[in-house]
């Protein structure tokens, strides 16, 4: 139940934000440069059409196959499709099984901490996230993020990200362009089963804040281990490809509907 895109102009896939799930306030902030009405295509808003070519390593297949039995154990169901198609069939389903945004938020959390023997992440939140203030632990995961998640994201790097104390540290992470968005096409598979999820995991089970800004409009995102969410952190900003489509989950997944209704919240 792949959640679908809706098609701008120039034919490129754009996110759509979808309503799978309810009750957590959610809202996307989007602007236009163009004076002209209608869709913008990627070459109005200048962004390739290329995907990231990201070439697997050795330990990619490994690492992929262990995230996607995990998420099958925890939604309870698993796609026919192999690879990374299925992964992201299944993502959606995850979306579908939880009543409200809390209930999909709290099982991708889950889902992370199964990824972990017992105890490591006790250890680290009660060891190693108190050195210096917190910039060891945030340099680390950031290094780590780098080292064995490019198989989901795609390319990605190590950079350097300001602090709330003012200071500057290379504990940020830049993806290019990221393929788990890419390739689902939904807002709300990137912000409920990634963005929120990823950033509490860190927090709760590793003592280490995040936050995560993922750009709509060029599907990039910037990490920022260190830095706690805003209060508002339901607020994603961005200029989306293509014209603002909202879907609806059926029993065939997402299906582009009316841009004034949704999301529910």
């Amino acid at each position: 139940m792949k959640a679908l895109g809706a098609v701008g102009g120039g034919g490129a896939p754009v996110p759509v934000v979808c309503s799978s799930v309810r009750n957590h306030r959610f809202r996307v902030s989007f602007s236009s440069s163009s004076p002209s009405p209608g869709p913008k295509t990627v070459e109005q808003v200048g962004i390739g059409a290329l995907k990231s070519d990201y070439k697997p390593g050795v330990f990619d297949d490994l690492f992929l196959k262990l995230f996607r039995n995990k998420l099958v154990q925890e939604v309870g169901w698993d796609s026919k499709k192999a690879g990374y198609d299925g992964l992201i069939e299944v993502a959606n389903r995850l979306m579908m099984k939880g009543t409200t945004n809390s209930d999909t938020v709290e099982a991708a959390v889950r889902i992370l901490r199964s990824l972990f023997p017992p105890y490591l992440l006790e250890l680290y939140k009660m060891l190693i996230a108190p050195i210096g203030g917190g910039k060891i632990a945030a340099m680390m995961v950031a290094r780590v993020t780098v080292l064995t998640c490019q198989w989901l994201m795609g390319p990605c790097k190590v950079n350097s990200v300001d602090l709330p104390d003012g200071t500057s540290c290379s504990s940020g992470v830049y993806v290019e362009r990221c393929k788990y968005l890419e390739e689902s096409k939904c807002v709300g598979i990137c912000t409920h089963t990634c963005k929120f999820p990823t950033q509490t995991f860190f927090k709760d089970h590793m003592g280490v804040p995040l936050l995560m800004e993922p750009n709509f409009a060029d599907y990039s995102c910037q990490f920022k281990f260190g830095v706690l969410p805003p209060r508002d952190d339901t607020i994603v900003k961005g200029t989306l490809l293509g014209s603002m489509s909202k879907c609806k989950t059926t029993t065939n997944g997402c299906q582009n509907i009316d841009i004034t209704a949704c999301p529910k919240t």
